[in-house]
């Protein structure tokens, strides 16, 4: 089976470089500076999982691809999927499979809409990851896996054929029979941390410590948790536990990526991540006062960026 990576930054470097160590047939695309990276350096992955270093990785840029690939593992953040899709594009034939482990839903529609539903399945990814100043790949945490399935619940044949290359990475992967519902909790948990520490730029602990912190956490995730409900997507019990309890974890240090990128004053997924589910919301009539202040907030850093 052949795998195109859509990148070899954090998430699609770590992945895709987990399955190129166990030996599968994996080929990154990237751009032209990260071909040079590549080709000087290696890919290199440092890990609590382990460490590795993996010599000259297969890799090919978006005007010399020549061949169609089984399944395409699409990684970008949502701000850059138009340009991703015209990169990999050439890459989709009519038996390919493609992988998206973007946040929110909203790609699903640009993906179908460009390739056919029938080409898209669902995916999420749980692991806290970033490049270094060398590049290398470096994960913060022994936390990781990657979820992925038909939208349709079923198994069929190609997903486990997926199945069987994924497990060989190591790196917790699991086939869903309900990967709609697993996204949405996702969302439903990013959104609400996303948008508490970028709003307060504060982690969950400094939130919590300061007078109403509590109950803004809590009103946050009933916000999030109510749009995924009218959607038919109610948040099962064991995921709302989870939440809760690491919403309400004195002295925690968590933090959203999406406030570390503001500190570094890197783009955000604001439309995609908070703007969505506000404007799911009012289709349904669930009102959603903090999410619209956060969403406020963050398109307010937007301009002010530029």
């Amino acid at each position: 089976m052949r795998i195109l990576v859509v990148g070899a930054g954090a998430i699609g470097g770590y992945f895709g470089g987990r399955m190129l160590q166990a030996g599968r047939d994996i080929t990154f695309l990237v751009r032209p500076r990260r071909a040079s990276e590549l080709a000087a350096t290696g890919l290199v992955i440092r890990s609590p999982n382990g460490d590795v270093t993996l010599k000259d990785p297969p890799r090919v840029q978006a005007d010399t691809i020549k061949h169609k690939f089984d399944v395409v593992l699409l990684s970008c953040k949502a701000f850059d999927l138009d340009d991703a899709i015209k990169s990999f594009a050439p890459a989709v034939g009519p038996q390919t499979s493609i992988i998206p482990l973007l946040n929110g839903m909203l790609h699903l529609d640009v993906l179908d809409n460009k390739f056919g539903r029938e080409r898209v399945l669902g995916g999420l990814c749980a692991i806290a990851v970033t490049l270094n100043d060398q590049r290398e790949v470096v994960q913060l945490m022994p936390m990781q896996s990657l979820t992925f399935g038909e939208r349709d619940g079923k198994t069929t044949d190609r997903v486990r054929a997926i199945a069987e290359v994924f497990a060989s990475g190591n790196f917790g992967s699991v086939l869903s029979d309900n990967v709609l519902q697993d996204m949405w909790e996702k969302w439903v948990f990013l959104a609400s941390i996303a948008a508490s520490t970028s709003l307060m730029r504060a982690p969950v602990g400094s939130i919590l410590a300061a007078p109403g912190g509590k109950d803004f956490l809590l009103g946050i995730l009933d916000e999030c948790k109510a749009v995924a409900t009218a959607e038919g997507y109610p948040p099962r019990a064991p995921f709302l536990d989870r939440t809760v309890t690491m919403l309400t974890t004195e002295g925690s240090p968590m933090t959203a990526s999406m406030f570390r990128d503001i500190k570094a004053g890197l783009p955000v997924e604001a439309d995609h991540v908070v703007g969505d589910l506000i404007a799911r919301g009012d289709a349904a009539k669930v009102p959603v006062p903090r999410l619209r202040v956060a969403y406020t907030h963050l398109k307010a850093y937007e301009k002010q960026r530029g």
